[in-house]
């Protein structure tokens, strides 16, 4: 007998109530109890709202890692919780950490940011797109503005959204899905997000530092921020705490995600990390220790199409405000997850949330925790 979809939402609400009084805290007595409890109540909303199997969340505040926890099952037939340390599917927020790759380059003069982007990927473009007299810069693939398609699927192509292919070579496999391909728009004309146009950037990072995209991410992010767990989504090898990936398909039912390998962008949406990883990023950077507080304002700051469009994206993130506060943040969604990252730089506060289901809203979710936590200051 099928189980239905409101059946399903009244039995994780019950499983929360016992996984409230057993979340994994990665760090305890740092957030205050009222807090944690109006935390608490949102995810277990938010959670009976979107049938969302798993979340993990996690906190910091006054500049210091203060509380994380998971909520719900990473793994529904295996009946494993979540747990502040599960690792999921970041996306998108893939795109903040390999911008703060490159502006770290920057800062040492090793990347010209305004430099054709062929100085350090000569592989690109390909032989049947010439350079047609256009001009990609790494600040405008950054920003989105470097006329790099987004993915495309279907018979006339790889199926890109889909690809089952595995790429022992992040970066030439990125490149071959559209190194060929025409420009959609003029570089510098007009926003047009692309994580394709990412794969370009990783390709900057590993000829301006000299060492593989993947391994210079590890050196000079991930350790000296303190993220252990973080790694590449890689489908074939084994990997402690992983989430399984989940998706609600038209009927409302919770099925198992179509199966994904993200090898081929993982500059732009192939990292794996969990809730306290990512805050450990957010720590690292409100410190300074990965790029220098003017160079977080820099890339904070929204470029602007020459078309004269709206554009509130600067250099791997997102302007906004949260509660009347100037804020960055970067939303995350691919096959199996939807994530987001939010730090309001100065009320020294940061949001994290990690959901184990695509197509749910969490970039609203981290945006109504940051209202909850600025609040409590």
């Amino acid at each position: 007998m099928g189980t239905s979809n409101s059946d399903f939402r009244t039995a994780i609400l019950l499983l929360l109530a016992i996984l409230f009084m057993l979340q994994s805290s990665a760090q305890s007595g740092k957030l205050p109890t009222a807090t944690r409890t109006k935390i608490d109540e949102a995810v277990a909303r938010f959670s009976a709202q979107t049938s969302s199997p798993g979340i993990a969340v996690a906190v910091v505040e006054n500049g210091e890692f203060a509380w994380a926890a998971g909520y719900g099952m990473a793994d529904i037939e295996n009946f494993v919780p979540a747990t502040s340390q599960t690792l999921f599917r970041l996306a998108s927020l893939a795109k903040p950490i390999t911008a703060i790759a490159a502006m770290q380059l920057w800062e040492q003069g090793s990347l010209d940011l305004d430099a054709p982007i062929q100085k350090y990927c000569p592989a690109f473009p390909g032989p049947s797109f010439p350079d047609k007299g256009a001009v990609i810069t790494t600040r405008e693939l950054l920003g989105h503005l470097g006329g790099i398609r987004f993915y495309r699927d279907g018979p006339s192509g790889e199926p890109e959204l889909n690809n089952t292919t595995h790429f022992s070579d992040p970066i030439a496999g990125g490149l071959s899905f559209f190194k060929n391909d025409a420009l959609v728009a003029p570089p510098g004309t007009h926003f047009h997000y692309s994580t394709q146009g990412y794969s370009l950037v990783g390709c900057a990072i590993a000829t301006a530092s000299g060492e593989p995209y993947v391994d210079y991410v590890r050196r000079h992010i991930l350790i000296p921020a303190g993220m252990a767990v973080t790694d590449v989504d890689d489908r074939i090898a084994v990997i402690q705490h992983r989430t399984r990936f989940y998706h609600k398909d038209a009927s409302g039912k919770v099925v198992n995600a179509e199966y994904l390998d993200s090898s081929y962008k993982i500059p732009g949406g192939g990292w794996l990390s969990s809730a306290a990883d990512v805050a450990r990023f957010e720590v690292a950077l409100l410190a300074g220790k990965l790029v220098k507080p003017a160079t977080l304002t820099l890339m904070s700051t929204p470029l602007k199409p020459s078309d004269g469009s709206e554009d509130n994206y600067g250099l791997g993130w997102v302007a906004r405000k949260v509660a009347g506060a100037e804020a960055i943040s970067h939303n995350g969604g691919q096959h199996g997850t939807s994530t987001a990252i939010l730090l309001v730089p100065a009320r020294r506060a940061g949001i994290v949330v990690l959901i184990n289901m695509d197509g749910v809203d969490s970039g609203g979710l981290a945006e109504e925790l940051a209202k909850m936590v600025i609040a409590a200051d």
